[in-house]
């Protein structure tokens, strides 16, 4: 390989790092700053969720038409952009002198988050070679996990000995940095160059994201408006579809959907959030309010299953480019469903030692199913279509996210009341929650084996 080609890699590989370590992290961080944040304004912790609402909105809504975007007018000028402009609103939140600046820089945020979601895997997939693949998307996964595990850490010490302003700057300034690392590449990859992007495509897919996304964040609520919302975004998606048929160059191409790999990879993605992501929510309660642990002590035991990832990802990633990745993937997805069923027999007298056990395999099997599942994902569209599959990537797991805090939320909104109440009802629910999870999970381990067999199935 050419040496100004291998500085290139190393560039890439440096600033998609540093990028996914980052945005993990803010987000994360922001958790230990809340109450902070809200006496600083005088508000109440309960208004800033909507912190992470109005990001991940920005986000999804954003997320198909900026890989679109990438495909046309290049994912590394893409991907460049979104980290600078990433940088910039993230440290202009350091300086926000009321709640609604912080709330428009969050939506801001979520929109330059798109262009470096629908890009980042893409020009990692396309800088490497194929049978390298796997092992490079596995420090990309490590990174995020180490990114989330950080955030509290870091987070909480700039918070009580700083200030929650200090968190936006340590993000900024790194984020900053990946922007001014991509700049040194000069190389440039194109999906379709000339296309054009479908007016009424972007509006459908934007308006279905949204009323879907913000309909299962309230899905509990007893509000009718809440229902109609998901019934909407269900029917503005099928619209969408309609119009992406008739379409010579539509925003999403349906072809993709015709490899059962790429298809059924996406779906098995789709269900590991929606069963894992809301383990950490449910754990943190049943840690501090039945087990009686402090914040801080709950915290450092959650950080069993983050770390396991991270450590895993690596391994999990080149094992991929050996064997199989559906099966590799199928094979974490199994060991997390075994972790959740598990779960479901913990009572309040659980030792802390075989929670942080549980979390260790889930945390395992997790790291197995992520990076091979990415690589299947990204393996099997052509390289035109690697922006739109970055894309998925990331829609998928935000609506698997969102989808997995609707089912956590239903479960507990009989109990949503502060003190004994909220205790004693998580304590009753916990081993409905983790078996339905661990259901869900069941369907995930059958989607990954069954891309593979209709693919190959289809050829003959």
């Amino acid at each position: 390989m050419k040496s100004g080609a291998f500085m290139e890699q190393r560039y890439i590989f440096l600033s998609v790092i540093l990028t996914s370590f980052f945005g993990p992290f803010l987000s994360s961080a922001l958790t230990v700053a809340i109450p902070s944040i809200a006496s600083s304004f005088e508000v109440s912790a309960a208004q800033l969720v909507w912190l992470v609402t109005l990001f991940l909105l920005g986000s999804a809504v954003s997320l198909l038409p900026a890989g679109k975007l990438a495909d046309i007018y290049g994912r590394r000028r893409i991907y460049t952009i979104g980290c600078l402009g990433a940088a910039v609103s993230v440290m202009a939140c350091a300086f926000a002198f009321n709640l609604l600046f912080l709330y428009i820089g969050s939506f801001i945020q979520g929109l330059f988050f798109s262009l470096v979601y629908a890009s980042c895997t893409a020009i990692l997939v396309c800088s490497y070679p194929q049978q390298k693949r796997g092992r490079i998307l596995g420090f990309f996964v490590a990174s995020v996990y180490i990114g989330l595990s950080a955030g509290p850490l870091i987070g909480g010490f700039l918070t009580q000995f700083c200030s929650w302003r200090l968190i936006f700057f340590f993000t900024g300034t790194g984020l900053l940095w990946s922007g001014f690392i991509a700049m040194f590449v000069k190389s440039e990859w194109y999906g379709k160059v000339g296309e054009k992007l479908d007016f009424w495509s972007i509006v459908l897919y934007a308006f279905s994201a949204a009323a879907l996304l913000c309909g299962f964040a309230s899905y509990n609520s007893q509000h009718f408006f809440m229902r109609f919302l998901v019934a909407a975004g269900f029917f503005g998606a099928l619209l969408f579809i309609w119009r992406q048929k008739k379409l010579q160059e539509p925003l999403l191409p349906l072809l993709l959907f015709k490899n059962k790999i790429f298809a059924f990879s996406n779906l098995a993605s789709f269900i590991n959030y929606s069963a894992t992501f809301g383990i950490t929510f449910v754990l943190s309660l049943f840690l501090q309010l039945v087990r009686g642990l402090d914040a801080f002590h709950a915290g450092l035991l959650l950080l069993v299953q983050p770390v396991c990832m991270a450590l895993g990802s690596p391994k999990a990633g080149a094992l991929s480019d050996k064997f199989n990745p559906q099966c590799v993937a199928a094979g974490g997805m199994s060991i997390i469903s075994a972790g959740l069923f598990l779960f479901s027999f913990v009572g309040k007298d659980v030792s802390c030692w075989y929670v942080g056990m549980l979390l260790a395999i889930i945390g395992i099997g997790f790291s197995l199913f992520a990076s091979p599942n990415n690589n299947s994902i990204m393996s099997a569209v052509e390289p035109q279509f690697f922006g739109i599959a970055s894309s998925m990537l990331a829609i998928v797991r935000i609506f698997g996210q969102s989808l997995s805090m609707a089912l956590i939320t239903c479960f507990l909104a009989e109990h949503a009341h502060p003190g004994a109440m909220l205790a004693s009802g998580l304590a009753r629910k916990m081993p409905a929650i983790f078996l339905t999870l661990g259901i869900i999970c069941l369907f995930g381990i059958f989607a990954s084996l069954a891309g593979r067999k209709l693919e190959a199935a289809q050829k003959k």
